[in-house]
């Protein structure tokens, strides 16, 4: 789907939670079941290069940190609040079933009462998805400007996880049932997107593909409290589904190829998935801007993130193209296309 060109990042903010807790110390909390299944010492950060991933504190909601970045990202724009006219977040992480997290995050910030508000979920692609509805919002005229949040909090899962796994009863298949939970981190995001006409910034949306393969849509099931994935099935399937994506945005997308593709913005899950990605669309390994190994796996915000640190490590350009890769459960992959 191309975009026409009209619709800008304006500004982009994020926060980290303040919390570090390594992968050693998850495998402490878990040395007894794993001297029984016989699991070597370091294998979260051997299978997957994550040596840390952040906590909030006890009971911080997606709404609080979200509220937060927010707030950073209004500031850093410049423009008036009551001029953004949808809200929407992407959270996998929600204070409660109802009301929705965009609700509680426009409440807090005490947004216009014209403003829409609402959430997206489609695990780690709801960012990228929202990033799509705000432009075609903008293009067509019915808002002014959009606001994307997101807050993801790892530490209910992780502590649950860990608590199950520290059962006498737990067999190594569970164990690795249960593995990708322990890679989860936390942190909060927000982005305001723009019309060209009223831009400060000139970060164009160029367009974006997506594809499915819900097939596989069984494949990784999480709830608040626990997480299973088959983690090498979602791995490959996954990079089937990129392959395609990418072959799709070829054709849909000007200029989309690794030779005219500057910075690789991707949302990140592990070090293995990222060289078998790599591998199989023929991209460029240095091209990439990483950040799993000190913040794991943020679901839908780590990709805003990563672009957030990418500019702000003096990665991105005036006229750059960034390409930004997603692959969530369900299985869905979006790549968009970014002049910076």
């Amino acid at each position: 789907m191309k975009l026409s060109g009209n619709v800008t990042i304006e500004a982009l903010a994020y926060e980290l939670a303040p919390h570090r807790v390594t992968s050693e110390w998850i495998e402490e909390q878990l040395s007894s079941t794993m001297k029984r299944l016989n699991l070597p010492r370091g294998i979260i950060s051997g299978l997957t290069g994550i040596q840390e991933r952040r906590f909030w504190d006890e009971g911080t909601m997606p709404s609080d940190v979200a509220t937060i970045a927010a707030r950073k990202v209004i500031a850093a724009s410049g423009i008036d609040p009551q001029q953004i006219g949808c809200i929407i977040n992407t959270s996998v992480c929600k204070d409660y079933i109802e009301p929705s997290v965009a609700c509680l995050v426009h409440g807090n910030l005490g947004l216009s009462p014209a403003c829409i508000n609402y959430d997206i979920g489609n695990a780690c692609l709801g960012f990228m998805n929202a990033m799509v509805t705000i432009s075609l919002m903008i293009e067509s005229g019915m808002i002014q400007y959009g606001l994307i949040v997101d807050g993801e909090g790892s530490q209910e899962v992780m502590n649950a996880t860990i608590n199950r796994l520290q059962s006498d009863a737990i067999s190594d298949q569970e164990f690795r049932d249960e593995f990708a939970t322990l890679t989860l981190g936390s942190g909060a995001v927000a982005m305001i997107l723009g019309h060209r006409n009223q831009t400060r910034s000139g970060h164009v949306i160029n367009g974006a593909v997506t594809m499915a393969a819900t097939t596989h849509s069984r494949l990784c099931l999480g709830q608040p409290d626990r997480m299973y994935a088959d983690a090498s099935s979602v791995l490959i399937h996954g990079v089937q589904l990129a392959q395609r994506t990418w072959k799709l945005a070829e054709k849909e997308l000007d200029n989309w190829s690794d030779d005219t593709i500057d910075i690789y913005i991707p949302h990140q899950v592990s070090q293995r998935n990222m060289d078998v990605l790599n591998q199989t669309l023929g991209t460029t390994p240095e091209k990439f801007h990483l950040n799993f190994y000190t913040l794991g796996n943020i679901g839908p915000a780590a990709l805003p993130i990563t672009l957030a640190q990418a500019d702000e490590e003096g990665r991105l350009h005036a006229g750059s193209h960034v390409a930004l890769m997603g692959i969530g459960s369900g299985l869905n992959c979006t790549m968009m296309s970014v002049t910076w």
